[in-house]
């Protein structure tokens, strides 16, 4: 099965479900295609029954598909820069303190509560599981996930000053999430007997800092460029070799690509920095097409998620876990958001309820599938996706839905 036959497919899949999405249910697109994707498979499954055609193709599919590859290392970096092309970057830079923090010490936190938590709840549950393992998926579960985040905050009316916060913690943290998953993991493989201190510092290190002055380099060199001409359809290449140039660059040099992205991102994207390198039509044609490009890998994500039930190993245990781990990640994030919160809260007045609204509104992605795909058998794979996937599905689905809703309750107190 080739790359043509499956991206026409999943792009065919996202417009007649996004259709659906828009004429019909009128959620969020994110959330819309992913609950229309898992319907769809459901309804594939019931009907593999009677002619198992239709299964079989859609397996062929997913099979076909190294969802963590396809993420973390091509489209991963398209998304966070037209995200962070299209951030308030001088409200980014009144809030950058708590964002740094959220971004770190609030991952780091959620990891080690949501790993001891639940290492706490499998034993109890017969799983005989190393600590080592949920620190993993404590990592792989703490970011929040700006892919979901983005496409659901647009439409909740949550006030500027909130979504800045929030955009520009998933921004980061996703970034900072993966350093620390490839460390515990990196940890986990070889034992922590051989693993030395400085390796860990030294990792970490490479790929944050690298990855940020990576991004910094990418977003200056293509400012001077588009600056030193005025057409539009060159400057927008510009951005997008900026984005495949500089994620083969980090990929070959073992730095932070998504940090690299977002950096650059908030260059290109700064308000000043357009003002004198960009014409109002260069401006134009460069947030459509990154918005497009947006909104086209969104909508091939989302159905990537839907489908990827499939290759799910249901057992009893596993869904208990899953469903578990759902209040455990929530009440682990409020509580890692309590100190960056308390620290900043008189100093940047805080919106009242900023806390709740920040659990609440921090959804899961695929990025923690993803990384989920990336567990070796002997870190139990099949456990650890199943109650990631459960985690996700509820996040998107249940907290995307009502984080609307949340926000209007308390937008007079606001």
């Amino acid at each position: 099965m080739d790359t043509y036959f499956i991206a026409t497919v999943l792009i065919f899949l996202s417009a007649v479900f996004g259709y659906i999405n828009v004429k019909f249910l009128k959620m969020p697109n994110t959330i819309g295609l992913m609950i229309i994707t898992i319907i769809f498979t459901l309804g594939v499954l019931l009907y593999s029954y009677v002619d198992p055609t239709l299964l079989n193709l859609e397996k062929s599919i997913i099979s076909n598909i190294d969802f963590k590859s396809v993420l973390l290392d091509e489209m991963l970096s398209f998304l966070l820069f037209a995200g962070a092309l299209h951030t308030n970057f001088e409200q980014l830079k009144i809030q950058r303190w708590p964002i740094l923090l959220f971004s770190t010490l609030g991952v780091l936190t959620s990891t080690f509560l949501v790993g001891t938590v639940m290492y706490l709840v499998l034993q109890l549950l017969g799983f005989e599981i190393g600590f080592i393992y949920c620190l993993l998926f404590g990592a792989l579960i703490s970011p929040t996930d700006p892919i979901a985040v983005l496409g659901i905050l647009k439409k909740a009316g949550v006030p500027k000053k909130l979504e800045t916060k929030i955009v520009g913690e998933s921004l980061f943290n996703d970034g900072v999430g993966v350093v620390i998953f490839l460390t515990i993991f990196q940890i986990a493989k070889s034992g922590i007997d051989d693993t030395e201190a400085f390796d860990v510092i030294q990792l970490f290190g490479q790929e944050v800092l690298g990855g940020i002055l990576l991004g910094a380099l990418l977003g200056y060199i293509s400012y001077r460029l588009i600056k030193s001409i005025d057409d539009y359809d060159i400057e927008v290449i510009i951005t997008l070799a900026a984005v495949m140039g500089g994620t083969l660059i980090a990929q070959k040099f073992h730095l932070s690509a998504p940090l690299a992205m977002v950096t650059a991102g908030l260059i290109v994207g700064n308000d000043t920095i357009r003002s004198s390198s960009m014409s109002e039509t260069t401006e134009k044609y460069v947030d459509k097409f990154w918005e497009l490009l947006d909104i086209l890998l969104n909508a091939i994500l989302f159905v990537l998620i839907g489908m990827e039930m499939l290759i799910l190993v249901l057992e009893g245990k596993y869904i208990v876990a899953g469903l578990i781990a759902i209040p455990v990640v929530l009440v682990c994030r409020y509580i890692s958001l309590f100190l960056p919160i308390n620290l900043f809260k008189k100093k940047l007045n805080f919106v009242p309820k900023t806390n709740l609204i920040m659990t609440w509104g921090g959804l899961r992605g695929g990025i923690s599938i993803a990384l989920a795909l990336g567990l070796s058998a002997e870190m139990y794979r099949d456990l650890f996706l199943v109650i990631t996937y459960i985690v996700v599905v509820f996040s998107i689905i249940a907290q995307g839905l009502t984080v609307g809703g949340l926000v209007k309750k308390y937008k007079k107190e606001v």
